[in-house]
């Protein structure tokens, strides 16, 4: 008789870091790890760019007066494989949970190239992968380069298979099809807040939509981190602007909670305010869904639809000849090293501590 993974609990975050210093933001993701393992989490899930922050002047500012803001910002990027990556590998093993958190990552070649990365961290503290943001949305495209094919992949864990887009990326449809049909069944969307978007677009009605969207067409548990915007995020970045400030305190910015395979949220969600919402995850709860609406099987026509998908990894020099088997610009992955909503004021705490 075939056997599933055991239901297991599943942690998002939703908080604000350190912004733009990567070692205090690491300290506190793994102060984070440990306080929802203490909840008896299995799978703690991080928001998009969590080390060490969103890049919310490209919203606020002109591109050259950004320029000194993008310099600040990859200081404070982080090297994959590296040191903070290592720190939190530890604290994964530590807490014996999978951790799904969003980075900035450094390019391992130019000071130009920087990605919007997230990485997925095995319970035993192994480095299992990681995606790069396919396409920046917008303003971010002044500071992030797309990356590629090579990371839409999904991870055969012992909770299950194991899959995460970054905030915009779950709007599109074919990256989210590429990591159903590889079976996904866990699937962790990881957001920034976002109160610098136009008036008419609602953040935390965009990032509902689209959870649901993908949970009830995949028959599959979205497990939704988001950032939350500190005053310290809000003081830095728009200093004495009237108009700066005035966009980055709009309320309505944030929104992290889990939802199960019929589309549906499981537990009360987090709105603006920081915390970490927790709710149980049981695979075999996608199995009669499937039987209605399997996308990926019996659900399709592959005699009519076809999705082709380019897993190489693209770099800007392929070398040739006696050298091929080194590789020219990236380093090898390996192994680094309440049920209650947690208060915004313990977090708060756990920054500044």
């Amino acid at each position: 008789m075939k056997t599933y993974p055991t239901p297991f609990i599943a942690a998002a975050v939703q908080a604000a870091p350190v912004y733009l210093n990567a070692d205090a933001t690491v300290e506190l993701a793994c102060s984070l790890i440990g306080a929802a393992a203490g909840e008896g989490a299995r799978l703690v899930a991080f928001p998009e760019v969590f080390v060490a922050g969103y890049p919310y002047w490209n919203w606020t500012m002109t591109p050259v007066q950004g320029s000194s803001w993008y310099e600040r910002l990859y200081v404070n990027s982080i090297d994959v494989p590296g040191p903070h990556v290592g720190r939190l590998c530890s604290a994964a093993r530590g807490a014996n949970c999978f951790v799904v958190i969003g980075v900035n990552e450094r390019g391992a070649n130019s000071y130009g190239v920087l990605y919007n990365t997230v990485l997925f961290i095995g319970a035993d503290g192994t480095l299992l992968g990681r995606h790069r943001k396919l396409v920046p949305t917008w303003a971010e495209k002044l500071t992030w380069t797309g990356g590629d094919g090579n990371s839409l992949t999904v991870y055969q864990t012992e909770i299950g298979p194991l899959g995460a887009l970054a905030c915009g990326e779950n709007t599109n449809t074919l990256a989210r099809f590429s990591l159903l049909a590889q079976g996904e069944l866990i699937h962790v969307a990881n957001y920034i807040a976002l109160p610098v978007a136009p008036k008419d677009y609602d953040m935390v009605e965009a990032i509902k939509l689209r959870a649901a969207a993908h949970a009830f067409e995949g028959k599959l548990f979205s497990i939704v981190s988001c950032s939350a915007v500190s005053e310290e995020i809000v003081d830095r970045v728009a200093g004495d602007d009237a108009h700066a400030r005035a966009l980055l305190e709009r309320e309505h910015s944030a929104f992290s909670g889990i939802f199960g395979p019929d589309g549906r949220l499981l537990t009360e969600p987090l709105i603006d305010r920081e915390g970490i919402v927790y709710a149980e995850i049981d695979l075999s709860r996608c199995i009669q869904p499937k039987q209605m609406h399997d996308i990926v099987g019996h659900y399709n026509r592959f005699d009519i639809f076809n999705l082709t998908v380019d897993k190489r990894r693209q770099a800007p020099m392929q070398i040739t000849g006696e050298a091929a088997d080194k590789a020219p610009c990236e380093p090898r992955e390996n192994a680094a090293a309440s049920p209650a909503t947690a208060t915004s004021a313990a977090i708060t705490e756990k920054r500044h501590a």
